[in-house]
Order: structure tokens, then sequence, then C-alpha cells
């Protein structure tokens, strides 16, 4: 019996798929669990896992230990992987 690899792949792109929105869901309820945000909004705001990721990342660089100028200096080092998180929490709460 031939394998219908038409088939097969749609049928694997909607597993990825469902997959990648449990894994945003997911995200999304941890954020908001150490934010202000709602569930919602992260999702709004952010709806690629790859941003809330980066959002992650920046929340850590804010909240950890050692004094402003070096976490500045962080920051500005991955400024291009922060910048549109940035500008999007800019813009929300602006």
């Amino acid at each position: 019996m031939p394998i219908d690899f038409d088939k097969l792949d749609a049928e694997m792109d909607g597993i990825i798929n469902e997959s990648a929105e449990a894994t945003d869901l997911k995200l999304a309820s941890m954020i908001s669990s150490i934010t202000r945000m709602t569930d919602d909004e992260v999702l709004e705001l952010f709806p690629k896992s790859g941003d809330v990721k980066k959002l992650k990342d920046l929340m850590m660089i804010v909240k950890s230990a050692g004094d402003r100028n070096d976490k500045v200096r962080r920051i500005v080092s991955n400024a291009e992987g922060f910048g549109d998180v940035i500008l999007t929490l800019l813009n929300k709460f602006t």
C-alpha cells in the first residue's frame, strides 16, 4: 500500500500547529502569572512563542542580581532581539 505523502504532510502540519498553540498557551499562562498581564493580553501582544521567550529573557535580566549598569549592558548587547518586545510593551503602556 503506497503512502500518501500529501495526506501525511497535512496531518503532520496539523499536529505541529496544535502543539505550537498549546505551547503558546502555556507560555502565556506562565508570563501572566508573574506579571500584571492576563493570558489573553500576553497572547495578543506576543502571539509567537519566540516573542514570549524574548520577553522572558528580558524579564530575567531586569529581575536578576547585579547593578543597573550591568543590566543595561546585557540588554544593549541583546537589543536587536529585544527590540520588538520593548516596542510592543511601550506601545501597550503608553
